[in-house]
């Protein structure tokens, strides 16, 4: 029998004296002026948002999302708050539930790859069901989103990924943190009530990865989950419940907890905030797949383009995946074949696949008619995978295919920065139009339209009554 060493314990020495992390998050929340803030990253924080919201809104037109809708109203009945592009509106938590399946639900979402954490999957329902219902202006949504991102990310940097290693989801976990600050900040809550919210976060922290198994709709649930326990973290804190200050550092704290780090690095939680900007290493996604698939994605589009490529030349494909990313290449037999959308969206084998037969990955290829195509299919049992080293994973998610053609020719490419990144950044603009096509899958021009004015000009906004009334449909 194998003997399992445990790694050494690891806390820092929190004195009486001492300032836990929370406790700084906590000041930061608490003391943070979006006047502060530089004029391009409120910019950004808006692309983000408008990002987030589009995608929710493609999200209604699917089957998941009329289903949650379904289990939601039936649990509680309904409410005041909007759900996004529905026409039902229900209880603050619920619809915080609803819409954070909207986001996350078609892997279209922003993605902070330094901690494999969908930064906008929570903070945006979030952020939306408190701003409403503590009667913010939109400025203040503004600034509470912000806090939830840099806390968020920092709070995922400081694990680098260790979270996925262990079986978690670090869009759930972190999530939780993030959404109690957004909260925290739009109710109001003291310095004191911010700590014990991240602290009473800590319990209600979770979300585990064996949804990659088969393709389960349960990661859709996540971000909704974190929205609903840091909403409900807030609330309970600023009624005097109290939750342990040392929540990420402490002996049983998240690090120790969910990772299998001897020594954290939990300076990184609060290394440069309040002075550098994380929202700007949040990539914008340029495909509806899991963010491992991206750069794969894209070399399979530069190969067949350069060479104009067509599937019958292709003899077998080959894609240079690291080690902690085999979700996306094991079992080949099920990646080859997905049986649903969400299966298709998390395999290595059919994206480069449906890349090399159609010339694009768009929602389109994630519906049945596609990953059932004979012809998808056929190019699907072609790609096989190989571990390497060679890759920035998981700073950034790296990709590189070789392509063996029937006469002979061995095609190549690899693409060190995935898309969307600081270093491969898409365009605002390239922003703006994927809203609009993600929109006007579920609503008309003109509402997508005036969904964009209102997210756009918020930090002028007095209420977020117009963005309320724009993306639900109840208002009409």
């Amino acid at each position: 029998m194998s003997t399992v060493i445990k790694p050494a314990v690891f806390q820092r020495n929190i004195g009486a004296g001492s300032t836990s992390v929370s406790e700084r998050f906590a000041d930061y929340a608490a003391t943070f002026d979006i006047e502060r803030v530089p004029n391009d990253v409120v910019y950004l924080a808006k692309l983000h948002l408008l990002d987030s919201f589009g995608i929710a809104l493609a999200s209604t037109t699917r089957e998941f999302a009329q289903r949650a809708l379904m289990a939601a109203r039936g649990l509680a009945g309904e409410g005041s708050s909007p759900v996004i592009g529905m026409s039902v509106r229900l209880p603050m938590r619920d619809a915080a539930m609803v819409n954070g399946a909207l986001v996350h639900g078609l892997a279209f979402d922003d993605t902070y790859t330094a901690g494999i954490f969908h930064a906008s999957s929570s903070a945006v329902p979030t952020m939306l069901a408190a701003a409403l219902a503590n009667r913010k202006s939109g400025r203040d949504a503004l600034a509470a989103y912000i806090i939830g991102i840099e806390v968020g990310t920092r709070i995922a940097k400081a694990a680098g990924g260790d979270f996925h290693v262990a079986g978690f989801h670090s869009t759930s976990v972190v999530g939780t943190y993030a959404s109690a600050m957004i909260a925290g900040r739009l109710m109001d809550l003291t310095e004191q009530q911010l700590t014990h919210a991240q602290g009473l976060a800590h319990s209600m922290a979770g979300g585990m990865r064996e949804y990659h198994t088969d393709g389960a709709w349960s990661k859709r649930i996540h971000p909704g989950l974190a929205a609903t326990n840091g909403l409900t973290s807030a609330a309970w804190a600023k009624h005097g419940f109290t939750g342990p200050r040392t929540c990420y550092e402490g002996k049983y704290g998240l690090y120790n907890c969910m990772t299998d780090q001897s020594e954290p690095d939990v300076d990184a939680c609060t290394y440069g905030l309040g002075e550098e900007w994380e929202i700007i290493n949040v990539a914008f996604k340029p495909y509806p797949a899991c963010n491992w698939t991206d750069a794969y994605i894209d070399c399979a589009l530069a190969i067949r383009e350069e060479h104009n490529l067509q599937p019958d030349e292709i003899e077998s494909v080959t894609a240079y995946v690291h080690k902690d990313q085999m979700a996306i290449c094991e079992p080949e037999n099920r990646k080859r074949r997905p049986q649903n959308s969400y299966s298709s969206q998390f395999s290595i084998h059919y994206t480069i696949a449906a890349a090399l037969a159609r010339g694009r990955f768009t929602l389109t290829e994630i519906q049945p008619a596609a990953f059932l195509d004979p012809d998808i299919a056929s190019l699907s049992d072609r790609v096989s995978y190989e571990v390497t080293d060679s890759t920035l994973f998981p700073e950034y998610f790296s990709g590189a295919v070789s392509i063996r053609t029937t006469d002979g020719r061995e095609l190549s490419h690899s693409q060190q920065y995935n898309r969307g990144s600081d270093l491969s950044p898409i365009s605002a603009t390239e922003v703006a139009d994927k809203f609009e096509d993600n929109a006007q899958r579920a609503v008309s021009e003109r509402r997508a339209k005036r969904i964009r004015k209102a997210i756009m000009g918020l930090e002028t906004a007095d209420d977020l009554l117009e963005l309320d009334s724009a993306i639900c449909l109840a208002s009409d």
